[in-house]
This record gives structure tokens, C-alpha cells and sequence, in this order.
């Protein structure tokens, strides 16, 4: 299964925002990569910079590969509504992402990771798909055998934020989804008008 594997804090200090989470080294070293890091000088970015690298922080977010993120756009673009909002309420409803938001797991990384290792259910059934499309209605919980696991345990006693398209039953270890979240209720920091724009060239 394609993933990004790569470093995350050299990313997070590319786009100068913690997309990955907490990272001590962005607060240390809040300037790009690279050798020569805060004295190199940087001349003023094209348009078309700009827009790749909205792209691209969308795509590290949400751990989705390009021909992947490429066809949910198209997927986006044929749906009622703002295209943009659309990309970013596909990425919401991703299986990986939900399991993130529900506070099953800290991090979208370790997410994927549980469902990859048929540790979620989907409406009582395993699915270890993550990039699985979750629906109104949907109920994504903790397999019966999984519920001991240490990781999940730890993961939703640091619960903190709750979703109001989402509901939590904490007894049962699962989650209904309410609703498709708009875009005032998705928190992440990319300007998904720049990605419009980008595939529309």
C-alpha cells in the first residue's frame, strides 16, 4: 500500500505549519530546510509555486498519493457544490481520517496503520481499507478483540477535541457519522481554492 514514509518534521518546516501534529523541531526551527536555513534568501514565489504547494500540503495532511488526491478532485469536481469544500470533505470522509478525528489515534498516520491491521470496523464488518469512503450513518468502532490495545486505550484518554458531525459512544468504542462536515467544521490550514485553481490550468 503507497504511503509517504518520509521525514515529517523537514516537511512541516517546509510549509512552516505542523502538519503531522506537535513538532518540537518546528518550534525550534520555524524556517525552511536546508543548509543553509534561515540566511538563504528567497526570492518571491510564481503563482503557480504557490498553488503546488497548497497541493502538496493537502496531499502530506491526509497522507494521500498524487494519482489518488488526483482523482478525488475529479470526483469533487463532478459533485453539487463549491469543488474546493468538496476535495476537503472527500479527505474528511476517508476511513483513516475519521478514525483520526473520533480520537481513536493521535495521529492520521497511526489511523491508518489500525485500520490497515483490521483493528476498525465499519457498520460491524472489518474494513481495512483507508481510504474507504465513510457515509452518513456509518458506525466506525473498535473491533472486539482490539479494545484491550494499549495504543487505542492511551489515544482516547488525550481525546480533547470533539466534532459536532460526529458522535462518540465511549462505553461502546464507536462513533456514528451525523453529517458530512462543512468547511467551517474542518480545522486544517489549507486554502483549497489555490488547488482549484491549480487543476484548472
Amino acid at each position: 500500500m503507497a504511503r509517504y514514509t518520509g521525514p515529517k518534521s523537514k516537511i512541516a518546516r517546509r510549509f512552516k505549519d505542523p502538519i503531522f501534529g506537535p513538532d518540537k523541531t518546528l518550534d525550534k526551527k520555524n524556517y525552511g530546510p536546508g543548509q543553509h536555513g534561515p540566511n538563504k534568501r528567497r526570492g518571491k514565489q510564481s503563482e503557480y509555486a504557490i498553488q503546488l504547494a497548497e497541493k502538496q500540503k493537502a496531499k502530506y495532511t491526509y497522507g494521500i498519493l498524487e494519482r489518488q488526491f488526483s482523482n478525488m478532485f475529479d470526483r469533487a469536481s463532478r459533485m453539487k457544490g463549491i469543488t474546493g469544500e468538496n476535495l476537503l470533505i472527500l479527505c474528511e470522509s476517508r476511513l483513516d481520517n475519521t478514525v483520526f478525528r473520533l480520537g481513536i489515534s493521535t495521529t492520521r498516520r497511526g489511523a491508518r496503520q489500525l485500520v490497515s491491521h483490521k483493528h476498525i470496523t465499519v457498520n460491524g464488518s472489518v474494513v481495512n481499507i483507508p481510504s474507504y469512503t465513510c457515509k452518513i450513518g456509518d458506525v466506525i468502532g473498535v473491533r472486539e478483540k482490539s479494545k484491550s490495545l494499549e495504543a487505542i486505550s492511551d489515544s482516547l484518554t488525550k481525546k480533547k477535541n470533539n466534532f459536532d458531525w460526529l458522535d462518540w459512544n465511549s462505553s461502546g468504542m464507536e462513533g456514528k457519522i451525523l453529517a458530512l462536515p462543512s468547511r467551517e467544521m474542518i480545522p486544517e490550514n489549507i486554502k483549497e481554492q489555490l488547488i482549484v485553481e491549480l487543476y484548472s490550468k
